[in-house]
């Protein structure tokens, strides 16, 4: 402790002598010059300054428009009233040498296609932008998060306060100057591993009681926890209270409903919920600023521990991302592989989501065991292409790591065409129509049309209301315009529709994994020569697919380097969250439990 105070009064005692060198900002992107035939963008622009009578000042840049926040709430307001951009998809920042970014990118639900990136630049010395709560109630957590991780205020946020790490946390991470306290250099491979020999690591150069950075002005003597820290003491809640007043009451942070770390301050007036607010971060271990540290090809197995229920998948959107920025497209086998892997990985999720649903609401793992019992036959199959169960780190840009080996189809084949749809049948046929699961999911937790869409919910959520939405079909990625499948929509939003959109989606599953099976051809697995490292032309992309969750996106900012200038997850488990409270307002305490089981968070992905 006496170190520790020591530390705190004469930190220039303990400065980090052994850096080399410090991370560098790159230039914000020019504005493109317009020429005779504008850039689709550009043409965006226009046509929105004329309809505002703006003058110039939404911009083209590339496929994205730049837009002053002075203007910014009417421009976004324009883009979803008139212009059909109702979904706001991601919304995160970059931090230039001149400037902020806080980049948007937006849907259409009805039309389909590509994302539209839209940018608002804000200065370094006070960034500020609009808040867009007010047209879209599901920036609120994302707008958190960019306050939280780049320290971009958010004017006129209902609640802006940090959301992944805790109040008083000194700093905000993903800023290029913020260095945290093992840092080395800017990038991986750090020399003190390989380039140079065998030295002392920054670990063992940092002394014990240096290994987290303290608040300026922080005193380890006069620091008390906050309220909200302390918690409600024992004794100190009345029988009266209890009678007449609300009552605030926490679910979590180690509950066994909430499937990992995270809790839930519910505001309830007897056994109904008045207010609700999740509370996250226990798993937070900044994903973002790690990737950024990491090469390009670091960063796939890091992908695994997102939702690590779904690692194909999450392998699968980063691949795309980087595939767009380096122009490049796998052969044809490696297509169909991603598919098949795409594809089990729904199954699994979706068999998993429904028995631990079943678990919350008391069926005490039997449905579960059921559910099991299929995923540990298809990690066979992932175990068998890639070596590994849950953590397959088996996608690679320009195709897959290894090939199928020769008795991989014919076991795929007997799983999908015999067993697979005889599980979901009798899954189906156990659950549907039982009493139970009818009463406490029928009209509980509803979220369903335009609601959804303000929420950018995702996944069997938005679709569960009603809403015709699959990234699979909008905006199809590797060779899902090929496949026969249809878009499963419920209308009533509530648990029980989320439990049918999985039950109906696992069908939809197997009848792309049988015609995959069929039509999978032979050939390459991989375009171009492996390396253990590849330098990514400059530029940014946004790569998007439909995981089991919702819309998991990655988008990837290269300033020609190995590593990554800048990173970011659209994470489904994480903007899911935001309409919970919504969907809990009035129900029982009890309900909540089930209401959080039918979203089907991981935690690794909401905290990242």
């Amino acid at each position: 402790m006496d170190e520790i105070r020591d530390a705190c009064k004469n930190p220039e005692k303990y400065e980090r002598t052994y850096i080399k060198e410090l991370p560098k900002r790159m230039a914000s992107p020019a504005i493109d010059e317009v020429k005779e035939t504008p850039t689709s963008a550009q043409e965006l622009a226009r046509t929105i300054n004329e309809a505002l009578k703006l003058e110039a000042a939404v911009q083209g840049q590339k496929d994205h428009l730049l837009v002053p926040p002075t203007n910014s709430v009417e421009v976004f307001r324009h883009l979803k009233d008139k212009l059909g951009y109702d979904y706001l998809a991601n919304l995160t920042s970059v931090d230039y040498e001149d400037s902020y970014e806080v980049v948007y990118h937006l849907a259409s639900i009805k039309k389909g296609g590509p994302v539209l990136g839209v940018k608002v630049r804000t200065g370094k010395d006070d960034p500020v932008v609009p808040s867009l709560t007010p047209i879209w109630p599901g920036a609120n957590f994302q707008e958190r998060e960019v306050w939280d991780l780049m320290g971009i205020r958010f004017e006129g946020h209902p609640g802006l306060k940090r959301i992944l790490l805790w109040e008083g946390f000194e700093g905000h991470p993903l800023r290029k100057d913020y260095l945290e306290p093992y840092y080395e250099e800017p990038g991986k491979i750090f020399s003190s591993r390989w380039r140079e020999g065998f030295h002392k690591r920054a670990e063992e150069r940092v002394p014990f009681h240096r290994n987290v950075i303290y608040p300026k002005g922080w005193n380890p003597d006069s620091w008390t926890p906050t309220s909200d820290d302390i918690g409600t003491p024992l004794g100190s809640v009345t029988a009266e209270q209890l009678g007449k007043d609300t009552l605030l009451i926490n679910i979590g942070p180690q509950h066994p409903s909430t499937h990992g770390v995270f809790r839930m301050k519910i505001l309830v007036q007897g056994e109904r919920i008045c207010a609700l607010e999740p509370v996250m971060g226990y798993l937070h271990r900044n994903h973002e600023k790690i990737a950024e540290r990491n090469t390009y090809l670091m960063n796939m197995p890091f992908t695994d521990r997102l939702d690590y229920i779904c690692s194909m998948g999450n392998n699968f959107g980063y691949s795309l991302a980087v595939e767009k920025l380096m122009g490049i497209k796998p052969p044809e086998r490696a297509e169909y592989i991603r598919v098949i892997m795409a594809e089990l990985t729904r199954v699994v999720n979706h068999f998993w989501a429904i028995g631990f649903l079943l678990n919350d609401l008391g069926a005490f793992f039997t449905p579960a065991l059921y559910a099991i019992e299929e995923r540990e036959l298809i990690l066979d199959l992932f175990e068998m292409a890639s070596g590994s169960r849950m953590m397959c780190n088996y996608f690679r840009f320009g195709g897959v790591a290894e090939d199928l080996p020769d008795e991989f189809i014919p076991l795929a084949k007997k799983l999908i065409y015999d067993r697979l749809p005889r599980t979901i049948d009798e899954m189906d046929n156990y659950l549907t129509k039982n009493e139970i699961l009818v009463n406490r999911c029928k009209g509980v937790g509803v979220i369903k049309g335009d609601d959804a869409i303000a929420y950018s919910a995702a996944g069997p959520v938005l679709r569960a209301g009603g809403v015709r939405y699959d990234v699979r079909k909008a905006d199809p990625y590797s060779i899902y315009d090929r496949f026969d499948f249809n878009i499963i929509t419920y209308p009533n939003g509530d648990i029980y529709d989320r439990y049918m959109v999985r039950i109906d989606e696992m069908r939809e599953s197997v009848k792309i994994l049988k015609q995959a099976l069929e039509q999978i051809p032979g050939g390459e697995i991989f375009q171009g020569k492996k390396g253990w490292q590849i330098r990514v032309p400059a530029g940014e992309s946004y790569g998007r697919v439909e995981n089991p969750k919702g819309e998991l996106g990655y988008y990837c900012v290269s300033d020609g380097d190995v590593h990554p200038y800048r990173y970011h997850v659209r994470a489904p488990s994480f903007i899911n969250l935001t309409p919970l409270e919504h969907m809990s307002k009035g129900h029982l305490v009890a309900d909540v439990v089930a209401i959080l089981g039918s979203i089907d968070i991981v935690l690794g992905e909401t905290d990242r």
